[in-house]
């Protein structure tokens, strides 16, 4: 643990915003009587909580070039490289570990062992050999990369892809495409003096291309789709826009910086805190409960996790692979 530096408030709040909205998605997945445009889309199609783990991934791309070069100058590359690869391996190996829990105690039951670490940590090893290239170079990449996985997902792995938490080890191409087209965006917000303008036209650009690309290619999260990441890259884009926009006006969500600032902490901590609804196998208790018993439990979850991420926040405690 370790007090971090000074950093830019409007990525802390978007990743809080980001993580907080996934605590309550993971909680409401198997509440029966939540409506559905508070789950997942069942393959096809798009819901609002369809963009918390593009918007978590984008988070993720807003401070992965910047932290790079930074250590990069610092450091030298070979340790910059070694220490990418194995914090990343790192959060696949953890992955393995809490997804291998879920199955044993029955809270994320899966027959394939892949979860949201996972996917962030190949994501990733995929951006590294190309984060040092020019911009246009990694739009190149990441739209090829992305068209690769298309192709692959029509011809060989739907079914697979389909039936895999966060599409399988084959999603984390497409994951890794958005992560990498994110880096562009984030290297463009990060230069204010000359290319942040081009920011909101590249998203918008992102976003009415997913929309094109849908009259052919289904939106789909369940298949991490072309069309459904480059929609989820322009959304997420406008959003994060919109926090820096409240900070450039001094409104701030500061629990929401304190979420930001810890954001493995809370995913962890969420796992855990979610057994204690999931797991008692009472008649009405979570996957039955009423909306009004869901919306307290929920209310509790997040009113425990805001508490334990001021309480670290007050004191700079900071956790991170």
């Amino acid at each position: 643990m370790s007090a971090t530096p000074s950093r830019l408030d409007a990525i802390d709040q978007f990743r809080g915003f980001a993580i907080l909205l996934m605590v309550l998605a993971d909680y409401l997945a198997d509440v029966n009587r939540a409506p559905a445009w508070l789950k997942h889309a069942p393959d096809l199609g798009y819901t609002v909580i369809d963009l918390i783990a593009p918007m978590f991934l984008f988070a993720i791309g807003l401070t992965y070039g910047l932290s790079f070069r930074r250590r990069l100058a610092r450091d030298g590359a070979r340790k910059t490289y070694e220490h990418a690869i194995v914090r990343n391996l790192a959060l696949i190996g953890l992955g393995f570990l809490l997804t291998l829990g879920g199955n044993l105690s029955g809270v994320y039951p899966s027959s394939v062992n892949w979860g949201l670490l996972q996917a962030l940590g190949a994501a990733g090893l995929l951006a590294l050999p190309v984060i040092r290239l020019p911009a246009g170079w990694r739009v190149g990449v990441g739209l090829g990369l992305l068209a690769v996985y298309q192709v692959g997902l029509d011809c060989c792995w739907l079914d697979s892809v389909r039936s895999a938490p966060h599409n399988g080890p084959w999603g984390a191409l497409s994951w890794g495409a958005l992560l990498i087209l994110a880096t562009v965006l984030a290297d463009w917000y990060h230069d204010p003096a000359r290319r942040r303008g081009r920011m909101p036209w590249a998203s918008l650009a992102a976003l009415l291309a997913g929309l094109a690309a849908a009259a052919v290619i289904p939106v789909s999260k369940t298949r991490a789709s072309a069309s459904y990441v480059l929609i989820s890259l322009g959304l997420s884009a406008f959003v994060f826009l919109g926090f820096h926009l409240l900070g450039q006006r001094g409104l701030r969500a500061l629990i929401l910086s304190a979420w930001g600032r810890n954001p493995l902490v809370l995913y962890l901590l969420h796992g855990v805190l979610l057994g204690a609804f999931a797991l008692p196998s009472l008649p009405g208790w979570y996957v039955d409960a009423p909306l009004w018993l869901a919306g307290l439990q929920a209310a509790a979850l997040i009113v425990i996790l805001s508490w334990i991420a001021w309480w670290l926040d007050r004191r700079r405690w900071y956790v991170a692979l």
